[in-house]
């Protein structure tokens, strides 16, 4: 979420990850498991010091100036109705921000879902959420990038059933167990689950954690990568979460060849020197596209908070013109409006 906060921490040799089941198999659905008190090691750069947090508010770049935040009648917002999900394909609905449903193997997964209005930090949303809570079909699956208020949102998480699966990063689980949640698989980096057909891997994301004063770096954070393993298809949906550009697009793209459709982050990118290793610009998310090798690209994390200092309308603007300039085809830019859905049936999306 934002900013990044906390004192300076240099990262140390990143531990490899906890060993998996014997023949790298999946994890075990909702094992209870340890991990160590901190993730600091897998930091890919410093958190920032006292001496940034001192220009930041000396500069007071918190947030767009009056110009910026002009654009807020522009934002595309189209909820229609979420479209059929037939076997054998894969459907993608933006709800805002980092909150998709997506629809694969006979299964409604939510990614880093935020139906609330307001945030911790933030003012209200700029645009109402793409798709009604009561329009949902029942939710068998939620997966979480990282704990920051924008992309783990308590109230949201109280709406679900108790025995709704959560995929978690590690260190995760325990904050959700104590919510009363029963199906609750945490993952380290480059380690799956599978459900219903479907598979759930968590890969790693240029980013950081933290809830609370207290607990900087102490859960993981990456994204995650759902295959419809039960298709002849094997639709493949990269999901960052939130995460800067760095190397391991391609590492990701080399371990997963043929990604069908990333969801890319495009926005909260402003100041640069502030931002720039946790958050990717427009620019580097189409080259974190190409890194990953990913057929079609669909840009979120913007138009629904205001966390940084660019113009509302910027994040979609700058990402147009460097898929164009990348010279990669229109058609797969889904530049999806706020409620917007496409479908991926098999090679051919509709």
């Amino acid at each position: 979420m934002g900013p990044a906060s906390g004192p300076g921490l240099a990262p140390a040799p990143a531990p490899a990850p906890a060993a998996g089941p014997p023949g790298g198999g999946p994890r075990v659905l909702g094992e209870v498991r340890r991990w160590p008190r901190s993730f600091a090691g897998r930091l890919t750069t410093p958190l920032p010091g006292l001496r940034a947090f001192a220009r930041l508010a000396r500069e007071g770049a918190f947030r767009p100036d009056p110009a910026g935040l002009r654009g807020i009648p522009d934002l595309p917002y189209e909820p229609a109705p979420l479209p059929a999900a037939d076997p054998g394909t894969v459907c993608v609905t933006w709800a805002g921000h980092a909150s998709w449903v997506i629809r694969a193997g006979g299964l409604t997964v939510l990614t880093d879902p935020v139906w609330s209005r307001k945030i911790l930090g933030t003012p209200t949303r700029m645009t109402p959420v793409g798709v009604r809570w009561e329009d949902l079909p029942p939710v068998d699956a939620v997966v979480i990038s990282h704990n920051h208020y924008d992309h783990l949102d308590a109230p949201t998480l109280k709406r679900l059933p108790r025995h709704t699966a959560l995929f978690v990063p590690a260190g995760l689980a325990r904050w959700c167990r104590r919510r009363g949640f029963t199906r609750v698989t945490e993952l380290d980096w480059w380690e799956y689950a599978e459900l219903d057909g479907v598979r759930f891997e968590f890969v790693p994301a240029h980013h950081w954690s933290k809830r609370s004063l207290t607990d900087t770096c102490r859960t993981l954070w990456g994204g995650w990568v759902l295959t419809d393993a039960g298709s002849p298809a094997r639709t493949q949906v990269y999901f960052a979460g939130d995460t800067g550009y760095g190397h391991w697009f391609a590492e990701i793209g080399r371990r997963h060849p043929g990604i069908d459709l990333a969801l890319l982050p495009v926005g909260a990118y402003a100041p640069r020197w502030w931002l720039s290793d946790v958050h990717a610009d427009p620019e580097e998310a189409v080259r974190a596209c190409l890194d990953l090798g990913a057929r079609r690209m669909a840009p979120m994390h913007w138009g629904a908070f205001v966390l940084s200092a660019e113009p509302v309308m910027e994040p979609l603007l700058r990402t147009r013109a460097a898929w164009s300039r990348a010279g990669l085809p229109r058609e797969d830019l889904w530049d999806l409006p706020i409620g917007a859905s496409r479908t991926l049936r098999g090679p051919t999306p509709d």
